[in-house]
């Protein structure tokens, strides 16, 4: 009886390693595209100067190397009313770095890529923003009432169409959440932005405790880039097991011979208040 058990558990084995296939996905790879990464942000109550922007290459999906950091590009920003120019310098490293960027809010500037002879050009205006006038805590004006929200509270400005992004950032979390805001219903208001988190086992995320650190970004942006960022959030809310692959987002660094050929990324020029808030 004993040999009869073995021999069943012997078959059945063979089975199943017969009826493993290895499925290879082939995933449509476009070829190399530059990958531009330029947000300019200047921080409130700083010179603004020192800027860095971040080029690589797409790689394909199963690519699990480092990333194609692009090097030997020439990289450069205009302002667009005075003609100054900022160089990027090659770090030899993906970075591109100037200590001669002059920030002026509501300024044109246009962003010029040169890379294997081949030119990419973007233009963004400077957005400014206001200050926070307040970080808090409280659970009541959340979705939950029995988890903590921190709150930023500003005050839009009257008569002004204005966009506003935020990033908030709890330190022991891999992901920043980000919000994105219009104030079309809300011209002239004081605002309140929060930030909440939930208890959820599968993932591991856990709701805000006392002592959690929350770093805090808060951006005002242009019309084109908040249409932009909103479709980018969107797609990355969208994450179910069936949902359709997202498709590449284009952004506004154009290929000036040939269109179709653009890069992928965008050019934002920003400013940001930031703060940090401990949760009590």
């Amino acid at each position: 009886m004993k040999n009869i058990v073995v021999n069943i558990l012997l078959v059945i084995s063979i089975l199943l390693v017969s009826c493993t296939d290895v499925i290879d996905v082939e995933v449509p790879y476009a070829g190399p595209k530059l990958v531009v990464e330029a947000s300019l942000d200047w921080k409130k109550g700083t010179v603004g100067n020192t800027q860095t922007i971040k080029l690589s290459e797409l790689q394909p999906y199963f690519d699990d190397t480092t990333p194609y950091i692009v090097t030997g590009a020439s990289v450069k920003v205009t302002n667009d009313s005075n003609g100054k120019v900022a160089y990027f310098i090659d770090q030899n490293n993906g970075d591109y770095v100037t200590t001669e960027f002059i920030p002026i809010v509501d300024q044109s500037y246009t962003l010029e890529i040169v890379y294997n002879g081949v030119t990419f050009a973007a233009r963004e205006v400077l957005a400014p923003v206001v200050v926070i006038d307040l970080v808090d805590q409280s659970t009541e004006n959340g979705f939950d009432p029995n988890v903590i929200e921190v709150n930023i509270y500003f005050r839009d400005p009257l008569e002004e169409e204005n966009y506003y992004l935020t990033i908030f950032q709890e330190r022991k979390e891999l992901l920043p959440t980000l919000l994105d805001i219009s104030d079309e219903f809300t011209n002239g208001n004081e605002m309140r932005v929060f930030y909440e988190k939930f208890t959820n086992e599968d993932t591991g995320e856990k709701e805000l405790q006392p002592g959690d650190i929350v770093d805090i970004k808060f951006y005002g942006i242009s019309k084109t880039y908040f249409n932009y960022i909103r479709l980018l959030i969107e797609q990355n809310n969208d994450g179910g097991p069936f949902s359709t692959i997202p498709a590449s987002l284009k952004g506004n660094c154009i290929n000036i011979i040939d269109p179709d050929d653009y890069a992928l990324g965008y050019f934002r020029l920003t400013q940001v208040d930031k703060r940090t808030y401990v949760v009590e």
